[in-house]
């Protein structure tokens, strides 16, 4: 099916006007200002999550405080989800007191990167309570969150994507992948495997470059004015190794989760990812030395670990020492 158009939100009372009670189930770094962007935009937000100080800033914003998902789904048309992972995912939308036991909710979005397969069984498992659902994992990190400018990828019944298109350019571009359930997932999973690539190879590269002496920060002004620019190089580098702040605002536990998971869903298409298995293993060892809450920017460390050099000084403890 081809991409949909994207526009503006269309005026109130015309024929594509959207639901107007939203609710939101998971409100950490990527869901809050979301749902932060919701209620800015007017719409009448219930929110829940274990975090009771996020619910807090919510409430103070302008948002109700729901003691549940299912109470979410008592109180919204339109429910939300950003949570970390598949397991926790399928128990909020599917368990006894989730988002399929709500008597008001008519539309769940999946906003978390949780994978095609699971996309699927929860929509299976929706369908008998007469909730649709749309795939909506977003990429562009906290920025695009706070600003309106993710990439939001979607799937699902095209009518469906239609009535909730206004809420979702609240959060930026949206781009239409077609009306099978994950889609968007698959092009998600795909995203954030690149995404990871592009840093694992970028820090060796750049390891190299200052175990040999080079400027770290001449040698990005090079590779973006050259072929090997990517993702990292432009902005992770500048704004998170360079300083040694890792805090591009991306956990490692996350970057980890998501590369496994676009793997499990490669295999079993009989895709092989010799490179991904690689990247997979860089994020293990980054996972077990710093932690899934560190930053995955983290796995610049792991490399300047084993080079004994760090990019932000270009010092070599091992230089030093002897």
């Amino acid at each position: 099916m081809p991409r949909l158009k994207t526009g503006r939100r269309p005026a109130f009372g015309s024929k594509h006007m959207s639901y107007s009670r939203i609710g939101f189930v998971g409100i950490g770094k990527m869901g809050a200002p979301m749902a932060g962007r919701l209620i800015a935009a007017g719409y009448d937000v219930t929110v829940h999550d274990l975090d009771a100080r996020a619910v807090a800033e919510l409430v103070g914003a302008g948002a109700k405080a729901a003691a549940s998902a299912r109470e979410v789904a008592d109180a919204a048309d339109v429910v939300f989800a950003s949570l970390p992972s598949p397991q926790i995912l399928e128990t909020v939308a599917l368990g006894d007191n989730g988002i399929a036991a709500g008597n008001a909710v008519k539309v769940f979005i999946d906003i978390s990167t949780t994978g095609p397969r699971t996309a699927a069984k929860i929509a299976d498992g929706l369908k008998p309570r007469g909730i649709a659902m749309i795939d909506a994992p977003v990429s562009g990190g906290l920025k695009g969150a706070r600003n309106g400018t993710l990439a939001v990828m979607t799937s699902g019944p095209a009518t469906v994507f239609e009535t909730v298109r206004p809420i979702l350019e609240n959060f930026g571009k949206l781009f239409f992948m077609g009306e099978v359930q994950g889609a968007a997932q698959t092009m998600k999973l795909a995203n954030n495997l690149l995404a990871a690539a592009a840093l694992a190879v970028s820090s060796e590269a750049v390891v190299m470059g200052v175990k040999a002496g080079l400027d770290p920060k001449v040698m990005l002004d090079v590779i973006n004015a050259s072929s090997g620019r990517n993702s990292a190089t432009e902005d992770k580098f500048p704004k998170s190794v360079l300083p040694r702040t890792f805090d591009f605002g991306f956990a490692t536990g996350l970057s980890f989760k998501d590369v496994r998971l676009c793997l499990e869903e490669a295999e079993a298409m009989g895709v092989p990812m010799v490179v991904g298995s690689a990247v997979r293993q860089m994020l293990s060892v980054t996972n077990q030395l710093y932690g899934p809450d560190s930053d995955f920017t983290s796995m610049v460390r792991v490399v300047e670990g084993w080079a004994h050099v760090e990019v932000g000084s270009r010092r070599d403890p091992v230089v030093e020492a002897s």
